[in-house]
This record gives C-alpha cells, structure tokens and sequence, in this order.
C-alpha cells in the first residue's frame, strides 16, 4: 500500500511539473490548453473513497495553483471531479467490475474509457475555464476554449494511455 502511494506520489509531482513547466505555455489559436494534470485522477482505483480522492484532489490542484500563479481555480475543479468522479465511473462501468476497477483503455474497452475519460475532463474544464473568465459575456469565446482544451487534453490522455498500454503487453 505505501508503495502505491509512493508512485502515485510520483505522478503527481511529474504532472505538476510536466504541467507548470510545458503545458501551462502551450496554447493552440490561443484558446486551446492541455490540463494533463488530471490524467492522475483519472487513473486512481475504483475503490478508493470519495474523501481520500478529494484530498489527492486538492493536493493536485493546489500544486499546480500554486506553480500557475491561479489562486484556487484548479483546487477548485480538481475537487469537484473528485467529487463526481464515482458517479462518472457508476454511470459508464458495469456494477460488477466497478470494485476492482483501475480505469483505462485496457481494462474499461476503449468505448467506455473515451465516454468517461471525456466527461470528466469536459466537466473539469467547464469549471476550470468558468471560474477563470468569471464572466459569461464572452460565451462563444468561453465553450471555445472549453471544447478545444477538452480536445487537447484528451488526445493527450490518449497518448499516455497508448503509450502505458504498449508498455504492459
């Protein structure tokens, strides 16, 4: 058990890192951003409880709070996924795998991890990029930058997903 706190650990100052250093200055057309940081949400067991996840949540967004000059905006959004995240997981995996269950593309099928992975990450981003611009006077800018920051980071979860998958066969 320490030990896959320790590599979960891991991950999470690699995402930090790979997010504060690369990813916060990439933007495409100025509007699309990747947020890969919550790729480590994402991936925790099934089973873990909603407290415990919060907790990573919050540790994870404050982190990069910190790092991106945002004052709680990504704590923010990290929690409420966090939050949402079983339900997510209840609504696209069948009852009798849901205990056992790490969420990727080789244990969900790729179908179901692709309706969950993208849900979660467009519900983070909603929040994220809403509470940035704290306004609606600029909408069609605002679901913009939400649906192609939403693109981005999924194609990027999807190449970490690829790329982890190759490395277990």
């Amino acid at each position: 058990m320490t030990i896959t706190y320790l590599h979960k650990a891991g991950w999470l100052v690699a995402l930090v890192l790979l997010q504060a250093l690369i990813l916060n200055n990439l933007h495409i057309g100025g509007y699309a951003t990747p947020f890969l940081y919550i790729y480590l949400l994402l991936k925790f067991e099934a089973d873990v409880p909603t407290n415990r996840l919060m907790l990573w949540a919050f540790v994870l967004g404050l982190m990069v709070d910190i790092f991106s000059d945002t004052p709680g905006l990504n704590a923010a959004s990290t929690v409420l996924l966090a939050f949402v995240r079983p339900t997510l997981l209840r609504l696209f995996v069948p009852r009798d795998l849901q205990e056992t269950l790490v969420p990727a593309i080789h244990t969900m099928g790729i179908n179901v991890f692709l309706k969950y992975a993208t849900t979660a990450v467009l519900l983070h981003h909603a929040v994220l990029l809403s509470l940035e611009s704290f306004s609606f006077a600029h909408l069609p800018e605002l679901l913009l930058r939400i649906i192609s920051s939403t693109l981005f980071t999924m194609l990027c979860v999807l190449a970490l997903e690829m790329l982890f998958q190759k490395g277990k066969r």
